[in-house]
């Protein structure tokens, strides 16, 4: 089963972040990722890099999850 924790490692093994939280039911999960690596990127690419992070658990597993995806300065200033 997937958990909210299981989320959570899978984008901190494969990006590197400052900040990740992950909140659901199982089913439908949200997510709050801090990272430099969103500097410069579009809402979309900073999309697909938390989803390449996550690899084939997005397409096997994990069926709705919402982000939220912000450098460390748009976090610290209240996004």
């Amino acid at each position: 089963m997937v958990t909210p924790e299981s989320i959570e490692k899978g984008i901190r093994t494969g990006l590197a972040c400052e900040q990740v939280e992950v909140a659901g039911d199982g089913q439908h999960f949200q997510a709050l990722v801090v990272s430099n690596a969103f500097a410069g990127k579009s809402r979309i690419q900073r999309h697909q890099l938390v989803y390449a992070a996550l690899g084939e658990r997005m397409r096997e597993e994990i069926h709705a999850l919402s982000m939220k995806t912000l450098t460390p300065e748009e976090f610290g200033s209240g996004g």
